[in-house]
């Protein structure tokens, strides 16, 4: 099997779900700063898609009384590679919260949920309805898709062990640091270099959740609008050695990271050797050194609360 194909049928993040208290503010964020189109509302979610992505949305925000990730979504190749995922997990006594059946959610599809083994809700469907979707065009600053989603683990190296196994994500490459250990791992379901990673932190919550934007010139474009709406700036704008792609870290309302990102690599062969990353090396942060150096009060935005849904299914 090539290198980059997922040996369970899962073909790629679809989108990332959040619950926040402070729903309509989240809701003009992503929709009038950060350049998302909200496709719809129900009752207390709405539905927010890229202009670029034929998916039917990328993101989801649930209005509740705890902040939360709802669940992380991921696609697969079709019913039958449902099915089986399922049965598998349930044979290596994964917590299933729902068997396959037909989804409620916009643009439908078959897919069912489970707990990953932080107690994340995540979900993998297939046959979800595609949406018009369009070229974006020289000078939009709005994302094309979603790129990646990064978690954060107390134990990244059982977590990243627990993907490999159970969802067959490949390892990509990794962060490390002399007194850290093994800081964060990058992991593959297709030939993005990662749609997936975990990071090493206090606790089980999101680090960031990342959009692909045009290109360079769309990227910083975004990057000083953004700023200027007067949303906190993290960290960048710069460009990473693993992945090779830019960075521009922003925190939502609720204290979610979000990024900015571009030529993320994709990666041609099918024998791929990952790559250890010392984080004391200044080029592994930022190869342009553009960015401020990454320190304890830029990760600590990126900690994030402690997330109020592990081992809870979101209700929708």
């Amino acid at each position: 099997m090539p290198g980059n194909v997922n040996p369970f049928g899962i073909t790629h993040l679809r989108h990332v779900d959040l619950a926040v208290p402070d729903y309509g503010t989240q809701r003009s964020f992503y929709r009038d700063t950060w350049g998302l189109t909200e496709i719809g509302t129900d009752g207390k979610l709405s539905y927010f898609a890229a202009e670029g992505s034929p998916e039917q949305y990328i993101v989801r925000l649930r209005q509740a009384g705890d902040k939360r990730l709802d669940l992380i979504s991921f696609g697969a190749t079709d019913r039958a590679a449902v099915d089986a995922l399922a049965a598998k997990l349930g044979s290596e006594g994964i917590r299933v919260v729902g068997a396959p059946g037909e989804l409620q959610t916009a643009g439908g599809g078959y897919g069912f949920r489970f707990f990953d083994v932080d107690g994340r809700t995540i979900e993998v469907s297939s046959d979800v309805a595609t949406r018009q979707h369009r070229e974006i065009e020289e000078g939009e600053a709005i994302p094309v898709r979603i790129s990646h989603a990064v978690m954060n683990s107390k134990d990244p190296n059982a977590t990243r062990d627990w993907y490999a196994r159970h969802l067959g994500f490949m390892l990509t490459d990794t962060l490390w640091g002399e007194h850290m250990g093994e800081m964060m791992h990058f992991m593959r379901c297709n030939d993005w270099h990662h749609s997936l990673a975990i990071a090493r932190g206090p606790h089980t919550s999101v680090h960031h959740v990342s959009f692909e934007m045009r290109g360079l010139d769309e990227y910083m474009r975004g990057t000083g609008r953004v700023m200027r709406a007067g949303i906190k700036k993290i960290w960048g704008p710069g460009r990473h050695n693993a992945g090779n792609n830019t960075f521009s870290y922003f925190l939502d309302p609720s204290g979610n990271t979000m990024e900015y990102t571009t030529e993320l690599d994709r990666l041609t062969t099918d024998e791929w050797h990952p790559h250890v990353f010392d984080i004391a090396d200044p080029n592994t942060q930022d190869v342009w050194g553009t960015a401020d150096a990454m320190s304890e009060l830029i990760a600590k935005d990126s900690f994030n609360d402690p997330d109020r849904g592990v081992f809870v299914a979101p209700p929708v």
